[in-house]
């Protein structure tokens, strides 16, 4: 890939479109009162999604982009947790009748730090405010370096199907330089031990972009998960903000790739994967043909959500926990961040809202546009436009980044079908960007 163009449209700041409007358009005046409403007005038989925070971990990832806090300690986990249980209790009544589940994913942090007996606890109070499907998905994302043997027993007691791991990386050099040291023989039998627990559905996320990664490094921590065989790999680019993140000011920045070196590392982790079987999926995740998300992404379902590609057709999620956001059908909703702020809104017994945002029709055809691309690669801009109900010569006239990714071969254009070329799929979200109507602030040069 030509650096001129990496240069021109690899921008750090521009959104991954997990949702659409993004998090910095949320505002104040979505709020308690507004997400009791809304909760109020779902449809009482719709399937939903349950995503629940778990803001802890017992180490620090230098790299991490999540709010996540250190704990050595159960008593800060247990106070959290009886804050959750009210959350629960209140999203519950405020909603119609106990609304039937088919997916729920703990989040983090590290979920695996509430200790065995309190998890089983969690899933039981769940279980009663919510109408789980026998058929649902619960996944939990687990770090190897801190996982014991009660816990996968407790996991397969409490009806967890799915486990997504955090590897990031097996080269020693890159775990030094960002705090994360795991070995091959941790996450090895970890996923062994998953597996004959009946967990079988596993997840692995890898990084590239990290400080002192090669594309040789890459490719050998690639082909080392791959001797493991997960069902599906998530390979994100590091974002290093430490204006943002304090943490990351702990990374070194002169060991960090350039943009066309973490194109390279990320076109040879692809290359690895697709060679051994994998389909690629969207931007950034792999699956067996098997996986949920493979044939999701053949039957033309493939979904994206706060937490990336999915194969959850539900409309609704609900986010519990400290800066969950949840999609309701008016719009989404954010919890406040800060665990004391959380914990104050729960006591006094409203939600813990502090933004969100109220969908218009315009900004619902965005987001489906935005979608296809990012699942699709593609966006048969007209046939969305109609099934929303717009005219799609004025949307696609004012998509002015378009005329310039045409011209500089990124993109096909015929009719208002957008097609993305597989040589530069690693640009999609700058086409996504094309048709995000609150991104001026974000300029392409």
């Amino acid at each position: 890939m030509q650096t001129s163009l990496l240069n021109k449209y690899c921008d750090a700041r521009l959104p991954w479109y997990t949702i659409y409007p993004t998090v910095p358009d949320f505002s104040a005046t979505v709020g308690a009162k507004t997400c009791e409403t809304w909760l109020r007005r779902l449809p009482p038989d719709d399937p939903v999604s349950l995503y629940i925070q778990v803001p802890f971990c017992r180490a620090i990832c230098w790299y991490c982009g999540f709010p996540t806090s250190l704990t050595r300690s159960e008593r800060p986990i247990r106070k959290y947790l009886a804050t959750l249980h009210a959350e629960i209790r209140l999203v519950a009544e405020q909603a119609p009748r106990a609304l039937p589940v088919s997916d729920v994913h703990f989040g983090g942090g590290t979920p695996t730090t509430i200790a065995p007996a309190d998890f089983l606890a969690l899933m039981a109070l769940l279980r009663r405010c919510f109408a789980f499907s026998k058929s649902a998905t619960i996944a939990i994302e687990i770090d190897p370096r801190a996982f014991t043997a009660e816990m996968v027993e407790t996991l397969q007691v409490a009806g967890v199907n799915r486990a997504s791991i955090g590897v990031q990386s097996f080269d020693g050099v890159v775990q030094r330089s960002v705090n994360r040291v795991q070995s091959e023989v941790q996450t090895a039998s970890v996923v062994e031990s998953l597996r004959q627990h009946g967990i079988s559905r596993i997840n692995f996320d890898l990084l590239f972009g990290l400080p002192h990664q090669t594309v040789r490094s890459c490719v050998d921590s690639t082909r080392t998960a791959l001797a493991m065989r997960p069902d599906r790999l998530a390979v994100f680019g590091y974002a290093h903000v430490p204006s943002y993140m304090k943490r990351q000011r702990q990374i070194d920045e002169t060991a960090l790739p350039d943009n066309l070196a973490r194109a390279e590392q990320a076109a040879a982790i692809a290359d690895t994967l697709v060679s051994a079987g994998y389909r690629q999926i969207g931007l950034d995740h792999f699956a067996l043909p098997n996986d949920e998300l493979a044939l999701a992404q053949k039957a033309g379902q493939l979904r994206r959500n706060s937490l990336g590609y999915s194969a959850d057709t539900c409309k609704t999620v609900i986010g519990l926990g400290p800066s969950a956001i949840g999609r309701l059908r008016e719009g989404y909703v954010q919890n406040e961040s800060a665990t004391a702020s959380y914990h104050q809104h729960i006591q006094a017994g409203r939600p813990a809202t502090s933004k969100g945002y109220c969908l218009s029709p315009e900004d619902r055809l965005r987001a489906a546009i935005i979608e296809r691309l990012m699942c699709d690669l593609q966006a048969d801009v007209p046939a969305i436009c109609a099934a929303h109900g717009f005219d799609p010569i004025p949307l696609l006239n004012s998509a002015d980044r378009l005329g310039m990714l045409a011209e500089d071969g990124i993109v096909d254009i015929e009719e208002g079908f957008i097609r993305v070329k597989q040589e530069h799929r690693f640009l999609v979200r700058a086409v996504a960007a094309a048709f995000d109507t609150y991104l001026d602030r974000i300029p392409i040069n």
